[in-house]
């Protein structure tokens, strides 16, 4: 049984990139805390298997296909959220993609698909929420998934880590904007977490010499990443906005 000031019953939830990885597992967490989560993604059948998961163990969850990168699928989202839903309490502004290369030679395509989703994406996902948010005067806390790569740079990776940092600022901008509607805006900075898509290369040499780079000497395992979800969408961080938690096992103190 999760304790009181942890306790999400009566809310309701909205979770992007749901259908797999770090949203998958925090639609979960949420829904087993009580949540009623709208699974929100492009890929329609994986979140109909969550959605039957959670179901299966007592919860409540809602599918709603969108693309995060499109202005007009987000508005449709978050309307189709609140018609079902009647409003919005939570929102893991989660999905994310990257892609690697060379500064010299990375593509402006390649930056435009990488800053559209998970920069201008999150962007228009927490105003649409916020808005309705507002219109109910029901206040909220929006939780924005950032990256330890946010913190510092890392080579390859230009698009991805200019989206975290830009992710993080801007969750301090909204913070300060909108706690007078009594909406929270805080961040998660994991680093480097363990998960179906990256298992094999943590796995690999590469992730053995990274390993040896963090204090603990251990990758985070998703159930890391459960009480700072909590803490930033229950009661018990009523007094916390503009937050930046970092998961990471001392890998960015250490750098």
């Amino acid at each position: 049984m999760a304790s009181s000031l942890l306790d999400l019953a009566g809310r309701n939830a909205l979770v992007t990139g749901a259908s797999s990885g770090l949203g998958r597992h925090f639609a979960r967490t949420l829904a087993d805390h009580g949540a009623t989560v709208a699974l929100v993604a492009r890929r329609e059948d994986a979140l109909g298997e969550l959605a039957a998961e959670i179901a299966g163990a007592g919860g409540e969850a809602v599918v709603i296909p969108a693309d995060i990168s499109e202005a007009a699928s987000i508005d449709a989202c978050v309307e189709t959220a609140i018609s079902t839903l009647g409003r919005l309490d939570i929102l893991v502004n989660n999905a994310g993609v990257a892609t690697t290369g060379a500064a010299l030679e990375y593509s402006e395509a390649d930056w435009d698909q990488v800053i559209n989703t998970n920069l201008k994406g999150a962007w228009l996902v927490a105003q649409a929420t916020a808005r309705a948010m507002v219109a109910r005067e029901n206040g909220g806390s929006i939780i924005n998934v950032a990256s330890i790569l946010g913190l510092g740079g890392l080579a390859g990776v230009p698009a991805y880590t200019a989206s975290k940092g830009g992710l993080i600022s801007l969750t301090r901008a909204l913070a300060v904007e909108w706690a007078r509607h009594d909406i929270r805006v805080n961040a998660l900075a994991p680093g480097y977490i363990e998960t179906d898509l990256n298992r094999e290369f943590l796995a690999g040499p590469a992730g053995e010499k990274l390993k040896k780079r963090i204090p603990q000497r251990r990758f985070g395992q998703p159930g890391d990443l459960d009480g700072p979800l909590l803490l930033l969408a229950s009661d018990a961080s009523a007094h916390m906005t503009g937050c930046v938690l970092t998961i990471d096992g001392g890998h960015a103190a250490g750098l």
